[in-house]
C-alpha cells in the first residue's frame, strides 16, 4: 500500500505541471488582460512600467510562468491585482470559512445519504422506499442557489430562527460559548443548501448498491447463520455497498466544490468560493489562478484518498 501511495503520488506531479500550464495559458486568454485591470486611463507611462515591473507583466509569458511556477513552489502566488496584497494571504484569509462549510456540508451530506440508501434499499418497493425517491428525485432537480433562497425565506424570513447571511452577528461582544452557537447558527442554512444536492444523488447510488448486495450468496448464507439485521447490515451489506458510492464522491468533489461558491454567493459566506466570483468580476489574474490550482490539487488527492478506501473497505483489493 505504501508503494503505491508513492506511485500515485509522484504520477500526480507531472499531471498538476500539465494543469498549470493550462490554466496560466487559459487565465492569460481571458478577454481584456491585465493591463486593463491594473493602469488607471491618466496614470502615466513612467507609472504604467512601474506596475508593469511590480507584478511581473512585462516579461514574455513563458517567462512569467516559469517564476511563477518557482514562487508557487514555495507557496508564495503573487500578489492580487485588485488589492496588492499577497495572494497566499488573501487565501489563509479565506480558507478556514470554506474548510468549515464544506466539510460540515461533505460530512453531513455522506451520513444521510448513507443513511437514506440504506434505508430505501432495504425497504425496496414500500411506501417508505417511494417517498425517499420522490424527495431524492426534488433534491436533484432543484439547483442549490433556489435551495438556498427556500431556506433563507422559511427559516430566516418567515419563522425568523436563523440568520440569513454570513458567518456571525456583528456589533455584539460574546462569550465563548455564544459566539460558538451564533457561528454554528449562521453555519446551518449554508450547510444544508449545500449538502442537500450531494444527499440526493449519493441516497440513489447507495440504494443501487444495497439492492444488489442484498440480493448476493453471501448474504442469505450470513441471514441463514442467524446473524442478526444490525450486524448483517453493518458487517456484510454497507461495507460492500459503499464501494461503488466512494467512486461518486470522489468524482463528485469538483461538483460540490462549484456548488460552495454558488452557496457563499447566496449567504454571503466568506470563504474561497465568494472570492472567486468577486476575482473574476475584477480579473484578479493571480487569485483566480492559484484558487483553480488549490482545487485542481484536492481533487487528485480527493481520487487518491478514494482509491486507499477501496483496499480498506474491501480486503480482497490489493496494490501490488
Amino acid at each position: 500500500m505504501g508503494r503505491y501511495i508513492i506511485r500515485r503520488l509522484l504520477q500526480a506531479i507531472p499531471l498538476l505541471f500539465l494543469l498549470s500550464i493550462f490554466m496560466f495559458t487559459l487565465i492569460h486568454l481571458l478577454p481584456g488582460g491585465p493591463d486593463q485591470v491594473l493602469f488607471n486611463p491618466h496614470l502615466s507611462a513612467a507609472g504604467k512600467a512601474n506596475l508593469r515591473a511590480h507584478f511581473g507583466l512585462d516579461d514574455p509569458v513563458p517567462i512569467q510562468y516559469i517564476k511563477w511556477l518557482s514562487r508557487a513552489l514555495t507557496g508564495d502566488f503573487g500578489f492580487s491585482f485588485a488589492t496588492n496584497l499577497p495572494v497566499s494571504f488573501i487565501l489563509s484569509q479565506r480558507f478556514p470559512a470554506t474548510l468549515q462549510l464544506f466539510g460540515s456540508a461533505f460530512a453531513l451530506a455522506l451520513v444521510l445519504a448513507l443513511v437514506l440508501g440504506v434505508v430505501s434499499g432495504v425497504r425496496q418497493g414500500t411506501v417508505t422506499d417511494y417517498g425517499l425517491t420522490v424527495i431524492s428525485y426534488f433534491g436533484i432537480a432543484m439547483p442549490a442557489f433556489l435551495i438556498g433562497l427556500f431556506l433563507q425565506y422559511i427559516f430566516g424570513v418567515w419563522l425568523h430562527v436563523l440568520p440569513t447571511s454570513g458567518t456571525e452577528t456583528l456589533g455584539y461582544t460574546l462569550s465563548p460559548v455564544d459566539a460558538f452557537v451564533d457561528r454554528f447558527e449562521h453555519l446551518i442554512m449554508p450547510m444544508l443548501a449545500l449538502a442537500a444536492l450531494s444527499i440526493a444523488g449519493w441516497s440513489r447510488y447507495m440504494r443501487s448498491s444495497m439492492i444488489e448486495v442484498v440480493k448476493q450468496d453471501y448474504m442469505r448464507t450470513a441471514r441463514a447463520k442467524g446473524v442478526g439485521t444490525v450486524s448483517l447490515l453493518a458487517r456484510h451489506a454497507v461495507r460492500n455497498a459503499v464501494i461503488p458510492l466512494i467512486t461518486v464522491v470522489a468524482l463528485d468533489f469538483g461538483a460540490v466544490a462549484g456548488g460552495a461558491t454558488i452557496t457563499e454567493g447566496v449567504f454571503a459566506w466568506p470563504g474561497m468560493g465568494r472570492l472567486f466570483f468577486d476575482s473574476l468580476q475584477v480579473r484578479d489574474y493571480p487569485v483566480l489562478l492559484a484558487i483553480l490550482m488549490l482545487g485542481g490539487f484536492f481533487v487528485v488527492m480527493f481520487n487518491l484518498i478514494a482509491d486507499v478506501l477501496y483496499a480498506v473497505m474491501d480486503p480482497r483489493i490489493r496494490y501490488s
